[in-house]
């Protein structure tokens, strides 16, 4: 046999597509090429091929060997074509047959690992995204990897994933003298309400814990604005407690994106929290790069995002946002084409109300002396189109006494709130009501004639936009499913239109 074709995946951002590695030995002059638009990464391969094979006691064939990557015209990296690339060339000059001295059947078989020059197989990046594209496209199919990757990938369920540290164990395999052993699934992280600090250790505030648990239970994004130490960040690190945990095939698809940042992701059942610092730039919060990474939104995908010093992000990644707030996912545009990460993710954020930060904030001991124009300078660095798309805007203001205030609520007890919210909602219309627009939104966040009109009057008072209008309808809709109410009432939007009030204001 003087030629193989095996099966492989190429990575572009988390976009995995099926490459195959078509591998010929023929006469002439004994060259090694490697066509189908390679990167460096696997330009390299052709030496650590040659060295693994001579090195696990195989015969490199001395001839004319070409290994082609089709589709030629999707760029390929990374070396985890070693594995299938050195297989073609012993299954293409003759080195590998089962008993009966055929050639293996490997149409089924996925390869992906990179080789080390004694023949060792190296774990592959993204081996939970390979895992989920295979098992997606072939129910029947077959991946080979390393151990390590190997038990990340067997968590998806329902795919069939054997762990080889060596190349000469794959041909062992094949030849049918040796059985790969099934990979066993890495264990998940559990979802430890240890982890995730609780809302009792916040004393007071009673505004802003009301507004917290409304952002949890509708899925709402949340504005907080106050002096420094007020409880800002305090109270955005306790959300993801009152949050559901992630079902297996979210947290799979969290950790696939994870993957992407790290070789070894957890999976874990506690919905991520990010909170990048101000400095970071565009790309660092949506993803980017030559080889496309995902960015901070897409890191909290299916969890909270949180941006503490809102005003001190810079204003081209600030608006970067618009998109994904609205679509839940990002796109990533390259010359070799683009490549999309999901991105739907809960945002809060937090300001001072002004730079020194104690601008409407009496205070014995300090005293605001920013003017009017260095104010309007510091909250006009976020857009009123980013505002919009934020569903709740709450103020925090300094509690002297909060010391001796006694223990808030504990997250057990909001949680129980939160989750009978949402099982209502997903009932109702299958989605949370974040996610609620057009006619839906009319049908079941109708507030009756008189919410219609308090919701019409506050945005002719305050210049809302339609869009700003429309989502303090669906923050109405939270308010009466905490309420268990079955129809918004105008009590609800009376209640919604408060908390867009004060930073509009």
């Amino acid at each position: 046999m003087s030629l193989a074709v095996l099966s492989s995946r190429a990575l572009f951002g988390l976009q995995v597509r099926p490459v195959q590695v078509e591998v010929h030995v023929g006469g002439g002059l004994p060259t090694f090429s490697i066509v189908g638009l390679p990167g460096a990464g696997v330009r390299e391969s052709r030496e650590r091929v040659r060295s693994a094979l001579l090195s696990s006691g195989f015969e490199f064939p001395a001839g004319r060997i070409t290994a082609n990557l089709a589709p030629a015209d999707l760029p390929k990296d990374s070396g985890r074509f070693d594995l299938p690339i050195a297989l073609g060339v012993l299954l293409a000059s003759g080195q590998v047959a089962d008993v009966r001295g055929q050639a293996p059947d490997v149409r089924h078989y996925v390869l992906a690992g990179e080789l080390s020059l004694t023949g060792s197989i190296v774990p592959a990046d993204a081996a939970l995204a390979i895992a989920l594209s295979v098992a997606r496209d072939d129910p029947e199919a077959v991946l080979i990897m390393a151990p390590a990757s190997a038990a990340v990938a067997a968590r998806v369920p329902g795919l069939r994933v054997l762990a080889a540290s060596g190349l000469d164990e794959v041909v062992a395999h094949f030849s049918a003298r040796l059985e790969l052993p099934a990979a066993a699934p890495a264990r998940d992280e559990p979802a430890d309400e240890v982890s995730v600090p609780c809302l009792s250790d916040v004393r007071g505030q009673a505004a802003a814990r009301r507004a917290l648990e409304l952002a949890a239970a509708g899925g709402h994004g949340l504005l907080m604005s106050g002096c420094p130490g007020v409880g800002k960040s305090m109270l955005a690190r306790r959300l993801p407690g009152l949050l559901p945990p992630l079902s297996a095939e979210q947290a799979l698809e969290v950790a696939a994106v994870h993957g992407l940042a790290r070789s070894d992701p957890t999976v874990s059942r506690v919905p991520p929290f990010r909170a990048p610092h101000h400095g970071a730039s565009m790309p660092a919060l949506v993803g980017g790069g030559a080889r496309p990474r995902p960015g901070e939104i897409s890191l909290a995908h299916h969890g909270v995002l949180f941006l503490d010093e809102l005003p001190e992000f810079g204003r081209q990644a600030l608006e970067a946002l618009r998109e994904p707030l609205e679509t839940g996912c990002v796109t990533i545009a390259r010359a070799a084409g683009g490549c999309t990460f999901p991105a739907r993710f809960q945002l809060v954020a937090a300001m001072n109300p002004c730079p020194c930060g104690w601008h409407g904030h009496p205070h014995p001991r300090r005293e605001c002396h920013c003017t009017r124009e260095v104010i309007a300078r510091y909250r006009a660095r976020i857009s009123g189109p980013l505002l919009d798309r934020i569903d709740l805007h709450v103020g925090l203001g300094v509690e002297p006494a909060w010391m001796d205030a006694p223990p808030g609520e504990h997250s057990a007890q909001v949680r129980e709130r939160v989750w009978a919210a949402r099982r209502r909602q997903h009932a109702r219309q299958g989605c949370l009501n974040a996610a609620l627009d057009g006619a839906a939104l009319d049908r079941h966040g109708d507030p009756g004639a008189e919410g219609r009109a308090l919701l019409m009057r506050a945005a002719s008072t305050w210049g809302w936009s339609a869009r700003a209008a429309r989502r303090t309808q669906r923050v109405a809709r939270t308010l009466a499913d905490l309420q268990e109410r079955d129809r918004v009432e105008a009590g609800h939007m009376a209640q919604a239109i408060q908390y867009r009030s004060d930073v509009a204001a």
